[in-house]
């Protein structure tokens, strides 16, 4: 997963696309999480929303290349 990825002309690091990927995923999670009430179990919501968006950036880089999808 090394280069960058041109928009608009512009090169931006294919990290920053998967970051913001990772971003919309763990919001949408985040959501689902909030509309079943499930953040009553837990101590921490910040600590659980950043971990979430975490595993997801984490599975994006390790996914993206293995399907070769070329970022």
């Amino acid at each position: 997963m090394t280069g960058e990825i041109a928009l608009g002309g512009v090169y931006m690091p294919t990290l920053l696309l998967l970051a913001l990927i990772a971003l919309i995923l763990s919001w949408a999670v985040t959501r689902l999480i909030g509309a079943f009430g499930l953040y009553r179990f837990l101590a921490y919501r910040a600590a659980v929303d950043l971990s979430i968006f975490i595993l997801m950036l984490g599975a994006l880089a390790l996914i993206v290349p293995t399907l070769g999808i070329r970022l």
